[in-house]
């Protein structure tokens, strides 16, 4: 086994320690400064952002969450990304608790903090992190119940993310299919960067503990069965499951199986690196047509098919940081002057596929400029928009089966919904 964890930390945003939990008894508390001491030497080069630091035999692993600092130390030659994602597990019980961390939030409930630490891990290795788990037998001031708390069972369990006993009237599954197209056009119109990162997410209201395998259209699934590939497989690239995916099911058939967590989780994520078409293209054109007025015509055209529509359109073109009075007229939606952002954002509620829509906008300059004028700084075009019932990638639910030994029927409900992530243009 990896090594464990000396100690962990909780600072504020001055370095000094709020909370700590010795785990082993081979650090002091004066680790804590020395890390302080790392952290401010890190700052002054711009270079070095690295989330773990070595000194003196002490290894210090940190995340930062608002005004709080977590750090583990040890003296073990130890997994850091486990321990970085054993933070980042810490953060998200903390938050389910106090509903945000902050240090006002642990100065008020230290014993409930201390009795988290006690259990999510154990002689450094990391234990429990699931934080409905958790809850059902670490209670607030506010819920602590008088009679004695057996541990519930999933803490004895294999399957620690999940109670034993729940009952729904009505079994539900809920899955949706969510991706992110993140792209940088450069000012000649080409695409610099493009990449899709999609995630599948679940709300799951299902009695018992239910048995579910999904299967999707994956290209290695589909060849080792010797099922046809041609036009209707993905190759899924930096697959990352939720822990109750088991891992050497996966590997062996590329079979999705897992018990699942009550409530809402991802079940997966994925990034697809292939060349992405812009699903919406901007085109503008900016002609000054004196010193005090310039006009702008710009097009929005969809790329791709008619059967599908994007919504809640959001297209944000940058204008003069001293442009004012503005006159626009749009073929479709309503756009308004944001002078905080120093743009114009044209709205459009329903853009359909395979269309091209049109902005005229005239604003007015000072006449007067200064002999020694700054070069304008030209912003990107940004876009927002979802696109639902359509993936760029062409993730495909094929089947989702529940399986419980009590033999209900449950209604599993799949979508799927496409939407901007880092999108930007720079062609103005």
């Amino acid at each position: 086994m990896a090594g464990a964890a000396s100690a962990l930390f909780l600072l504020d945003i001055k370095g000094r320690v709020l909370v700590w939990r010795d785990y082993r008894g081979d650090v002091t508390a004066a680790q804590a400064e020395r890390f302080f001491t790392k952290l401010i030497e890190k700052e002054g080069d711009s270079q070095s952002n690295d989330p773990v630091a070595y000194d003196n035999g002490v290894t210090y692993m940190f995340v930062q969450h608002s005004n709080i600092y977590l750090m583990i130390a040890s003296r073990q030659n130890c997994n850091a990304a486990s321990l970085l994602f054993f933070l980042h597990r810490v953060v998200d019980v903390f938050k389910h608790y106090f509903e945000e961390l902050e240090e006002e939030s642990l100065r008020d409930n230290f014993v409930v903090v201390y009795e988290l630490l006690d259990e999510m891990m154990d002689f450094g290795y990391p234990q429990y992190t699931e934080a409905r788990i958790l809850s059902e037998f670490i209670k607030t001031d506010a819920y602590r119940m008088e009679v004695t708390q057996r541990p519930p069972m999933a803490v004895t369990n294999a399957v620690s993310w999940r109670s034993e006993g729940l009952q729904f009237k009505k079994n539900e599954v809920f899955l949706d299919g969510i991706e992110s197209v993140n792209i940088l056009v450069n000012s000649n119109g080409q695409i610099v960067r493009s990449d899709v990162v999609g995630a599948l997410k679940m709300r799951t209201y299902l009695s018992g503990m239910p048995e579910c395998k999904l299967g999707l259209n994956d290209r290695v699934l589909l060849e080792a069965q010797g099922r046809p590939t041609k036009g209707k497989a993905i190759d899924l690239e930096d697959i990352k499951f939720h822990q109750c995916v088991r891992l050497a099911r996966f590997e062996n058939d590329r079979t999705i199986s897992f018990i699942p967590p009550d409530g809402s989780f991802d079940l997966m994520t994925y990034r697809l690196s292939t060349q992405v078409k812009p699903l919406i293209w901007v085109e503008a054109q900016i002609e000054r047509h004196s010193r005090s007025r310039v006009e702008m015509l710009v097009k929005a055209r969809s790329q791709f098919k008619e059967r599908s529509t994007a919504t809640n359109v959001e297209i944000e073109l940058p204008v003069p940081t001293d442009a004012s009075n503005p006159n626009v007229r749009t073929s479709l939606g309503s756009a308004a002057y944001a002078p905080e952002k120093d743009a114009l954002v044209w709205k459009i509620k329903s853009f359909p596929g395979n269309k091209e829509y049109m902005l005229r906008a005239e604003f007015h300059l000072p006449s007067i400029t200064a002999e020694e004028s700054t070069p304008e700084r030209k912003a990107p075009i940004r876009v927002k928009f979802e696109i639902p019932y359509f993936t760029v990638s062409g993730i495909q639910v094929r089947y989702l089966k529940i399986i419980e030994k009590s033999g209900y029927h449950a209604l599993p409900w799949v979508r799927y919904i496409t939407m901007a992530g880092e999108y930007e243009l720079r062609l103005m």
